[in-house]
Parts: C-alpha cells; structure tokens; sequence
C-alpha cells in the first residue's frame, strides 16, 4: 500500500462519515414532511364536514330569507292600508267633528253672553 491508497482510503472514510452525518438530518426532515402530510390529510377530513355543515346552514338562511322578505313586503301593504284607512277615518270624521265642537263652542258662548250681555272678546257692531 502505498501513501496514495493510504490517502485515498482516509478520503473515503471521511467521506463516509459526511455521508452519515448528512443522512441523519435528510432522514429526520423526511419524517417532518411526513407528519406535515398527516396533518394535512387531517385537517382535510375535518373541515370536508364543516364545509358541507356550512353550504346547508347557508341554503336554510336563504330560505328563511326569503320567507323574511315575504312578510316585510306584507308588513309594507298593510302599513301602506292602515295609512289610507286612518287618512279616511280623518277626513270622514274629523271634518265633522270640528264643525260639532265650532257650534258647541258658539252656543256655549251664545248663553254666556246672553248671561253677562256680550260675548268676551267680541262687540256687536251698530247700524
């Protein structure tokens, strides 16, 4: 053997050992990369669920949306009725009702100033 096969086989064993120690790192980064999958396979098997949960949540609020917006646009029409059915009931009634209370008002003053002579307020006119 000489000092060029010596070299040579110091060489290898150094390279085997780097070899070694470089494999020892690759080898735990590989059971990293495979818990990284396990944990996304997991991940994915939960939220499959949630996302079907979610998409049916989401289809009964429409429903129910719907439904709400029926009954606001009745809510409307009888707003709408009661607003014309009060404005009737006043203009009906309440017309009426303040030539009632004018007359009561003028009788009620008419005996009062036939108690004390004239009317407060008022002064009849000459001719």
């Amino acid at each position: 053997m000489s000092g060029g096969d010596i070299a040579g086989l110091i060489a290898a064993g150094v390279f085997a050992v780097l070899v070694a120690l470089l494999a020892i790192p690759v080898w735990k980064l590989g059971k990293v990369f495979d818990e990284l999958r396990g944990a996304i396979r997991s991940i994915s098997d939960g939220t499959t669920p949630l996302i079907d949960e979610v998409t049916t949540t989401v289809s009964t609020t429409n429903e129910q949306l719907r439904k709400v917006d029926g009954i606001a646009a009745n809510v409307s029409d009888a707003t709408a009725n009661v607003s014309a059915l009060s404005s009737l009931v006043a203009a009906t009634v309440g017309s009426p009702l303040i030539k009632v209370a004018a007359f009561s008002y003028g009788v009620r003053t008419a005996f009062a100033s036939g108690a004390k002579g004239t009317p407060e307020g008022k002064r009849r006119r000459s001719r």
